[in-house]
């Protein structure tokens, strides 16, 4: 009996320091600047997923409203945001025009770099057209079969459709009612946003909508923008400008490349977006959801401000350019006074967006009714149909 029970003992702790050996011998895994730390993958994988492409004619008659969405995208994407739980939110865009124009479709990935999306998004200007029907037909099947949207039944995947005019019919094309079945397949909400009061354009918005489980809406030719311009935007937008300039993207050569295109987008946006528009970013990139926007994937200064990397252990030729040349305290010096200043700058921001927030909530409602414009109407239908997948709203309101 006892050399049973002592073999049964050696059998136990033995297949115990097997299971243990490959943890005890395997050196621990270093933190790497081209990876993201194992704390931000979790987190961005518990976090609940909003994907959403716009699916935009940009033909000569909607002008006004390609104009509305670029001043408005930021506070649509602030107002998306505001979810709880906090989602990953990225967005992408499908430009359409028709055959026999300077394109039929343009394509913009889905991705949580928003400065990247609307870099792009303001290079679309409305021109072609002529004949009334456009090449909604081909824009469709762009945004369900091109598009690299997640899998799974945890994220609220939505297409917008918005235009002015109805499908053009082409032989060669699948019709609508095929193209929404793929979608429905895949869990993507194809939502329907008419642009001014043309009546075959509403009857087949309708039915898109109808058949594909979305909503469809009207707004004015123009997006019935409401201009939302106050006194603190330039302030906003300047200390928005000295925020992005505290970043240190590091990492591989492929990853510094990637931050070096999304820097690039950053110049762009303060070059030529307007100071209201800007203030919007700011305002987004403070919430939650909009850190990933700011900071990237592979910004020094978060890294080791968080704890997540010591400065010392970077190699330099992960570094940025601006630290290499420098001695290791030197670097340590540089990286905790850009930390320092990051804090100072978005301390005078959180003041600065209250203000602003503050002067459009008293001034707002006295001068117009915003519940018909393009960002109003978009927030609602979000807000209705994210329940499903457990994103709760109701303490939220649409951000101007």
């Amino acid at each position: 009996m006892k050399t049973h029970l002592l073999a049964a003992a050696l059998l136990t702790i033995t297949a115990g320091i097997v299971v243990a050996y490959p943890a005890m011998q395997a050196p621990p895994v270093p933190s790497t600047p081209d990876r993201l730390p194992i704390a931000m993958q979790v987190d961005q994988q518990a976090r609940p997923r909003i994907e959403a492409v716009f699916v935009l004619d940009t033909t000569g008659s909607m002008s006004g409203l390609i104009q509305a969405a670029k001043e408005n995208i930021w506070s649509i994407a602030s107002s998306m945001a505001q979810a709880q739980p906090t989602p990953e939110l990225r967005i992408g865009l499908v430009a359409f025009r028709d055959r026999g124009d300077d394109y039929v479709t343009r394509v913009v990935d889905l991705s949580g770099d928003l400065d990247s999306m609307y870099a792009q998004l303001m290079d679309f200007q409305a021109n072609g057209g002529g004949d009334t029907p456009e090449a909604v037909n081909q824009a469709l099947p762009e945004a369900i079969n091109t598009i690299s949207w997640s899998q799974g039944q945890d994220a609220y995947r939505t297409v917008f459709l918005v235009g002015d005019a109805p499908p053009q019919t082409y032989q060669d094309e699948p019709s609508y009612a095929e193209i929404i079945a793929i979608a429905k397949s895949r869990g993507i909400v194809i939502n329907t946003i008419q642009a001014g009061s043309d009546g075959s354009t509403k009857a087949s918005w309708q039915e898109i909508a109808s058949l594909a489980g979305g909503a469809f809406f009207e707004v004015g030719q123009g997006g019935s923008a409401v201009a939302v311009v106050t006194p603190f935007d330039d302030a906003i937008a300047e200390l928005s400008r000295e925020l992005d300039n505290t970043r240190l993207f590091y990492g591989d050569a492929d990853t510094k490349r990637a931050m070096a295109g999304k820097q690039a987008a950053s110049d762009k946006l303060h070059a030529a977006a307007s100071p209201a528009a800007q203030a919007k970013r700011a305002q987004f990139n403070s919430s939650a959801a909009g850190a990933k926007n700011f900071l990237g994937d592979s910004e020094l200064v978060d890294a080791v401000s968080s704890g997540r990397v010591n400065i010392k252990d970077v190699p330099k030729e992960s570094l940025p350019e601006s630290l290499a040349a420098l001695s290791l305290d030197e670097r340590a010096a540089k990286v905790e006074a850009s930390s320092q200043r990051r804090r100072e700058i978005q301390s005078e921001l959180k003041q600065l967006a209250e203000q602003r927030q503050g002067h459009i909530e008293s001034n707002l409602a006295k001068e117009t009714d915003s519940r018909d414009s393009l960002d109003y109407r978009l927030f609602e239908t979000v807000k209705a149909q994210a329940k499903e997948k457990g994103l709760n709203y109701d303490d939220a309101k649409a951000v101007h």
